[in-house]
């Protein structure tokens, strides 16, 4: 697989208000939107759910990167899957068979990614590599935007980007956290290839620009450009 990044703006940033346009500003310059689905439960925050994603699907044609972090998603990711979504990801800690929900969803004909947060070890996952086609590795603890990027969590993406080339596996590594033009580069470097930006495109003057400027970073490093 051609490892080139991904950009993927989390809405999470958007102006929920505008939520349409919003997704339009980023299309033709974005990879995927990062549609951040909390539950209040697993998360101490609530966000938006399957209607919106539903609705917001017929709006746009950008590729959908839902991050579910929700409880018992084998009951409500298929859902996420059928309505569209290209990828959905899943929490490792809300998930007692990630292999079985990686299949359902890749049957639903989306791609199946595995979150781990930041308190969550990743050695015992990195078994299941072969049924998921993305890992989240959230460099932030889950359940708010805003908060800084956490260096030390890199050190799970280099776990991860080892064992996926030892085995020769096509998978992308997302980083999901405080990812901003001061710290792509080193998510880069430790072997992620999808980039979870907020506020570091939403809060810019021209957020298309802003992607482009993350992508060439990221590249650049990844020895791309």
């Amino acid at each position: 697989m051609e490892r080139s990044p991904i950009i993927a703006p989390s809405i999470l940033a958007s102006d929920f208000s505008r939520l349409a346009e919003e997704v339009h500003a980023i299309e033709g310059a974005a990879d995927w939107a990062h549609v951040d689905v909390m539950d209040n439960h697993f998360v101490p925050n609530l966000t938006i759910g399957l209607p919106v994603v539903q609705s917001l699907r017929k709006a746009t044609d950008i590729p959908f990167d839902v991050h579910l972090m929700i409880t018992d998603p084998q009951r409500w990711a298929p859902a996420y899957a059928e309505a569209g979504a290209y990828n959905v990801t899943f929490h490792a800690e809300a998930c007692d068979d990630p292999v079985a929900l990686a299949k359902t969803l890749r049957a639903a004909g989306a791609k199946a990614g595995l979150a781990i947060d930041r308190d969550t070890p990743v050695e015992p996952y990195l078994e299941l590599l072969p049924y998921l086609d993305t890992v989240l590795i959230m460099t932030i603890k889950a359940g708010f935007g805003g908060q800084s990027f956490l260096p030390e969590m890199l050190e799970k993406v280099r776990d991860v980007r080892r064992r996926a080339e030892v085995n020769q596996l096509e998978i992308r590594i997302e980083v999901d956290g405080g990812i901003a033009a001061d710290t792509i580069e080193q998510a880069a470097e430790a072997g992620a290839d999808a980039f979870v930006a907020g506020t570091a495109v939403y809060g810019a003057a021209d957020p298309a620009e802003a992607i482009r400027k993350l992508r060439a970073l990221a590249a650049a490093r990844m020895g791309l450009a």
